[in-house]
């Protein structure tokens, strides 16, 4: 057996706050200091919690309940974990800290949401990411990506994905063929690249598991304010992961994940006049976004689903 250093004698539990002392003293010799500050904050923000709360037990096996529903509920093709967060507006907070200064500042990052996959088709500028019958009024998007001091980044890659006019992503629906709503663009010499889709409509949260159980509960509306995902990388710039909401959604103030900043906000306008496409006719929407790539390393995140 390794030679290893333990912790010391933690001491005989006889009052309550000797439980939070033995528990912090038990792990005081773990070896990474990360994991060690980690942990000791953990434990002793969990401890005042369950002190300040005072569950019955009844309460605590509901809440060990509802963490192992958590898990129960992640599949190959939802994952409740990354759901839960976001409503909670965990995801939001570690998105504002790790980018932007730590607030909603350029460049503007957001939720990677749950329904991300990797190896998007790639898709030529100008064409449609819409692939099989999806309702819903022409829109069309002119994105350029630059870095902070406004110079254009040619060879990014660009992935784009958003719900259905049913509001549901393709992962979700039975009646969307695979990779509906969802292409990658990789942008020009001057950082461009241009598609066509419909206009994205704000939608409910999947509620079938506990993360919606729990909004239910706490009688929140459990919608999505509209919006089109973006994920830009290439080498040398941090992966941005951002999304583009419609200003005039209904929900835009009451976003179930807490996912509106100020710099999200795009600007959808409706065009009568004639559109870039032939057989688009009546009103049509377009959309002219800028993304901004910070210096830093493009590390692709792990997809929520498969």
């Amino acid at each position: 057996m390794d030679q290893q250093s333990f912790a010391g004698d933690y001491g005989i539990i006889d009052t309550l706050d000797s439980v939070t002392k033995a528990t912090l003293a038990a792990m005081s010799e773990t070896p990474d200091a990360r994991l060690r500050e980690v942990m000791d904050s953990l434990v002793r923000h969990l401890h005042a919690f369950v002190m300040e709360v005072r569950p019955t037990e009844q309460e605590f096996e509901q809440g060990l309940g509802f963490l192992n529903a958590i898990g129960q509920a992640t599949h190959a093709k939802h994952n409740e974990a990354v759901l839960f967060s976001d409503v909670m507006g965990v995801s939001t907070l570690v998105t504002m800290i790790n980018n932007g200064e730590g607030g909603p500042l350029e460049p503007a990052s957001a939720l990677l949401g749950p329904f991300w996959r990797l190896n998007h088709p790639i898709t030529e500028h100008g064409a449609s990411i819409v692939r099989c019958d999806t309702p819903g009024p022409a829109l069309f998007a002119r994105v350029r990506v630059v870095d902070t001091s406004g110079a254009p980044v040619a060879g990014a890659e660009v992935d784009v994905w958003h719900a259905s006019s049913v509001g549901m992503y393709d992962v979700q629906d039975e009646n969307q063929v695979e990779w509906n709503l969802r292409g990658k663009f990789i942008t020009d010499a001057d950082g461009r690249f241009h598609f066509r889709s419909i206009k994205p409509i704000g939608y409910p949260i999947p509620c079938h598991g506990p993360a919606g159980a729990l909004v239910n509960a706490q009688r929140r509306k459990p919608q999505r304010p509209a919006h089109i995902h973006f994920l830009a990388h290439k080498p040398g710039f941090k992966t941005l992961i951002s999304q583009v909401f419609v200003a005039d959604d209904e929900d835009i103030n009451r976003d179930v994940t807490f996912g509106v900043t100020r710099h999200l906000i795009g600007d959808y306008r409706a065009e009568t006049g004639p559109a870039p496409d032939a057989d688009v006719t009546g009103t049509w929407f377009s959309l002219d976004h800028v993304l901004v790539l910070a210096p830093g390393e493009s590390v692709l995140p792990k997809p929520p689903i498969d």
